[in-house]
């Protein structure tokens, strides 16, 4: 079966078939970096690793790139020119520092927070504040061709100008207005024209460009980033439901140079998601970040599993329930790695090894066939879990569950909720060295072996301290519990 994928873009499957043979160019909508980022953050990004790393699994070669939004995105954000305050500067202001720390502060917590995670890196994380002449360039380009204007002194995006506006998110131009989705600023020409380039004198985030001093809008900043590094036309766009409209409805428009070029071929979108049946809102107290989560006794890896456990086009409702359930089914998960890395040293009798080998083909077709359907998570998930069973009444001997090891660690490729995936590789070319596990990740580590501790299943204390100890990890127990450090 062939990868089929739902695509916003039309509103159904379709398969998947990259532009380039053997290679998938991907953008995904990242962070905006005023704040911590919280669950329904981070199950969008989620959304786009897990596609990523089943790319990757399928045999392709995935340039993913995921922008940093650290200007220029404003507080009321749900219509197409949108108004307020810009979110980095509401932050510092309440936090009375500089934007610039602001920004870089909730970069690094993002950074931080995405390994716990386990998300594979991108291969870059371009800043909207480093990438404003690319940005000027393309306003100029799109004035160039009628589709945008000035008015006093700012840029503004024609409508009409355009009129496949809605075609990601079914919108009609008078539907638009018939609902009040327009702002009144006296300097458009049409109401729902959005702005490419803003003018305020009060803004602590500013450049120089050909109309004056001034910032992008939220908007032009992915699709100048997305033209840089993809090219101006590439395979796989994501986000969450809430992006649909506007922002990817006017992404598209100033990305299509006055055509018919829709500049993402395939475009999917996580829903919202539930915490305890209800929409997520400090006020309700069920906001969470992944860092209140932590402090709940959550693991990065049990809140990935409950994350991406629920297809990605349906409604999730995270319960503290839920995250118990993962547990149960990561521990389930790892015993099995144990007790099969823990059969008798002795040959496999005639057969054995031909039937583990036919055991793992089918269930990785099953496997195969479940995240082929749009991303089928959870069915792949029912595949390694009836893998398992069948295994458990398979392999008798350590050859046989070695190939049994291999297979479920072959599969947590795509799933990432066994092993924390340690950064190295994939910092090539941008300046930095191999990363190893951070804190946080050692921390994790130790926490499940202290729960392996108190359920008295040594077997997996003892293989969790020897995974350590090979990445450079020392721990010791003692009367006050258990304390590590870095062996250099």
């Amino acid at each position: 079966m062939t990868l089929q994928l739902y695509n916003t873009l039309g509103r159904t499957k379709q398969p998947f078939e990259p532009l380039e043979e053997g290679r998938v160019r991907m953008y995904n909508c990242g962070p905006t970096v005023y704040s911590f980022a919280h669950l329904g953050n981070f199950a969008s990004f989620l959304l786009a690793d897990v596609l990523r790393r089943y790319l990757e699994y399928s045999g392709l070669e995935v340039v993913q790139v995921m922008n940093i939004t650290d200007v220029g995105h404003l507080t009321q954000d749900d219509l197409a020119n949108a108004q307020g305050e810009d979110k980095l500067e509401k932050a510092a202001r309440e936090e009375r520092k500089d934007p610039f720390q602001i920004a870089r502060f909730y970069e690094e917590a993002f950074h931080e927070d995405r390994k716990i995670l386990n998300l594979l890196p991108a291969a870059v994380y371009p800043r909207a504040t480093e990438h404003i002449p690319e940005m000027i360039a393309l306003i100029e380009e799109l004035m160039s061709q009628g589709l945008a204007y000035e008015s006093g002194g700012q840029i503004y995006f024609s409508i009409e100008r355009y009129p496949r506006y809605g075609i990601l998110s079914g919108n009609t131009t008078d539907e638009l207005i018939a609902g009040h989705r327009v702002d009144t600023d006296p300097l458009k020409r049409g109401p729902l024209d959005f702005t490419l380039w803003k003018r305020d004198p009060a803004h602590l985030m500013q450049w120089d460009s050909p109309w004056g001093r001034g910032f992008p809008g939220w908007h032009i900043e992915c699709s100048a980033m997305s033209r840089k590094y993809l090219g101006e036309v590439f395979d796989i766009h994501t986000g969450g439901e809430d992006n649909i409209f506007p922002h990817h409805e006017c992404e598209i428009a100033q990305s299509s140079g006055g055509g018919d070029r829709v500049f993402a071929r395939y475009w999917l979108h996580r829903r919202h998601i539930l915490v305890d049946r209800r929409k997520m809102s400090k006020s309700a107290g069920n906001f969470f970040t992944i860092r209140d989560l932590l402090r709940r006794g959550c693991t990065g890896l049990e809140i990935r599993a409950v994350l991406i456990g629920t297809h990605y086009r349906s409604q999730l409702n995270f319960t503290m329930e839920s995250v118990e359930g993962a547990r149960e089914a990561i521990r389930y998960l790892r015993e099995f790695r144990v007790n099969m890395d823990g059969l008798p040293q002795t040959p496999p009798p005639p057969g054995a090894l031909d039937a583990i080998e036919d055991l793992a083909r089918r269930w990785d077709g099953e496997f195969r066939s479940a995240m082929d359907d749009d991303l089928n998570v959870s069915g792949a998930l029912a595949a390694v879990h009836g893998f398992v069973r069948e295994a458990y009444k398979t392999c008798g001997e350590r050859p046989s569950g070695e190939r049994a090891i291999r297979q479920l660690n072959a599969w947590d490729r795509v799933l990432g909720i066994l092993d924390p995936q340690v950064e190295g590789a994939s910092a090539e070319g941008s300046g930095r060295e191999p990363e190893g596990l951070s804190d946080h990740e050692v921390e994790d580590w130790v926490a499940r072996r202290a729960e392996a501790r108190r359920r008295r299943d040594f077997a997996e204390s003892d293989r969790i301290r020897d995974w350590l100890r090979d990445r450079g990890i020392a721990i010791k127990d003692g009367r006050e519990g258990t304390r590590w450090h870095r062996v250099l």
